[in-house]
């Protein structure tokens, strides 16, 4: 890549936290007059109509008192109960502190403005003294969050219905209802110039290998943006490779499916605001596993895996095979096959690749007006796209009975792999394999195949191979992988995580009266 090019992607200029302009009073101390701290407020909040300064009188204190919050980000019925009530009403016996009046969870004290323009804005409410040259910060967060619900993406038949939501706080907590555990750490990092989000890296600390742990923190101080709105901005920045198509983090919304990475050596990144969780490091073969494979009988888990293998070569080369058979390779399809087909796209005027094309990109409009329309209409949608335009598609002569079969089976084969970014990979990749197809035949899809192998094979995710456990080969873990075998022959982590502790259960299976 030349430096022109790398200069564009880059930007003319370095993002340096110099270019964002810090508030006129952010390195200046709280005054011990209350006017001048609600003045220096009025002034670095201007336009800024919902937040409240109250000012009051207290009986347990001799100054002026002033409770300063964002309205709509504090809950207020614990802010009158625990807050105000306590402060109109008690009268200080003369060792009390504020520490003792109030009833809220949290109360610490700052003493400069940037520190206060921070809380403000993080949802604390804020309590100036008169008199005090600092402010108590007491956390009375409240803002609005919606229930925990059924995950819409990843459904599942036999695990949990609670996915996570918008807030980090209770998706740390739906974790830890799994992992009730003193070795689960939680580290917290604040990124983001001007929104500043909360960052919680999750992990156990006896299992998981401290140079992965080093490499994920590493790359998350050293993101410097204005703010990240969710988890899919993070992955993008703190990725091994951003120019390949494939995932190499995995984004979940279940906190069963969290907390079974975990276990495994994993480390979970929750990033706060954003209803899905970042996990890594992961392999290729993570994206083809599900929650259900542990709740249902291992030989059912083992045929439902293949048959995802099986789709994924089918939504990736189904197009590109029929494309270089019908163009180049035609000698290998049975005479009565080639009749068939040469009968089918008799009244079809365009080659092969063209009419692919036409059907594929039809596909991808249909799914994403599906996703984008309210549930309903989606689904209307996909019906009159699917049906309905189809059969009046081949009854215009536009493309062939056969391309709608082939079509239909690919993007059937493409919705069974669990993971939605990988099946997004795969939508990518298919429409290079039907160029490939259309210029070399199946030598083209050969090459790109091998491509394709050797890409995965020089992918990491956190340092970690991506092709692993097939490259480098790790047959301690093809326990688990296409083939997943009973739970009980599974005593050890994967190794492709890297776990210090590698042992996950006993080495007896129970039988019979426990004996």
């Amino acid at each position: 890549m030349n430096n022109n090019l790398r200069g564009w992607l880059r930007g003319k200029k370095a993002f340096h936290r110099g270019d964002v302009p810090l508030t006129a009073g952010s390195s200046r101390l709280i005054s011990e007059h209350i006017a001048e701290n609600i003045e220096e407020l009025q002034r670095l909040f201007t336009l800024t109509p919902d937040l409240i300064i109250r000012k009051f009188e207290s009986r347990f204190s001799e100054g002026t008192i002033a409770l300063v919050f964002l309205e709509g980000l504090v809950d207020k019925n614990s802010l009158n109960n625990n807050v105000l009530r306590p402060l109109l009403s008690t009268e200080n016996q003369g060792s009390n502190s504020i520490f003792d009046l109030l009833s809220v969870g949290n109360i610490s004290s700052i003493s400069d403005w940037n520190a206060v323009e921070s809380a403000v804005l993080q949802g604390s409410s804020l309590l100036f003294v008169d008199g005090k040259k600092e402010v108590w910060v007491i956390e009375t967060h409240g803002w609005p969050q919606r229930a925990i619900e059924d995950p819409q993406i990843e459904a599942s038949l036999k695990g949990a219905h609670q996915g996570f939501v918008e807030t980090g706080v209770q998706n740390i907590a739906l974790i830890r209802r799994y992992i009730p555990n003193r070795e689960l750490k939680i580290k917290e990092h604040m990124i983001g110039e001007r929104g500043t989000c909360k960052i919680s890296i999750m992990y156990l600390a006896d299992v998981v290998h401290p140079e992965v742990l080093k490499e994920l923190e590493d790359r998350l101080l050293q993101v410097k943006v204005d703010s990240i709105l969710n988890t899919g901005e993070l992955e993008e920045l703190i990725e091994d490779n951003p120019f390949s198509p494939f995932p190499q983090f995995i984004l979940t919304e279940r906190p069963d499916s969290a907390a079974s990475h975990i276990l495994q050596g994993r480390i979970t990144v929750v990033v706060d605001r954003s209803p899905s969780v970042l996990i890594g490091p992961v392999t290729f073969t993570s994206f083809f596993q599900s929650v259900d494979d542990y709740s249902t009988r291992w030989p059912i888990a083992t045929f439902l895996r293949l048959l995802r293998l099986l789709g994924f070569f089918v939504a990736t080369f189904l197009p590109a095979l029929y494309i270089s058979l019908i163009s180049f390779n035609y000698e290998v399809i049975p005479l009565e096959m080639m009749l068939s087909i040469g009968e089918s796209r008799e009244r079809v005027p365009f080659p092969p690749l063209l009419e692919a094309l036409l059907m594929e990109i039809t596909l991808e409009m249909l799914r994403e007006a599906g996703v984008r329309l309210p549930a309903p209409i989606g689904q209307t949608v996909g019906i009159v796209g699917g049906i309905v335009i189809g059969q009046a598609a081949v009854q215009a002569g536009i493309v062939s009975n056969i391309m709608v079969i082939v079509v239909a089976f690919t993007a059937i084969s493409s919705f069974i792999i669990p993971s939605y970014d990988m099946a997004s990979a795969i939508r990518l990749i298919r429409f290079m394999m039907m160029i490939i197809a259309a210029m070399f035949g199946i030598v083209g899809i050969t090459i790109g195949m091998m491509t394709l192998i050797g890409h995965l094979i020089a992918l990491e995710s956190l340092g970690t191979p991506y092709g692993s456990p097939l490259a480098p080969i790790r047959f301690s873990d093809w326990k688990d992988m296409f083939v997943r075998l009973p739970l009980w022959v599974m005593k050890k982590r994967p190794v492709s995580t890297r776990a210090v502790q590698a042992k996950k259960m006993g080495s007896n299976r129970p039988k019979g009266d426990g004996n």
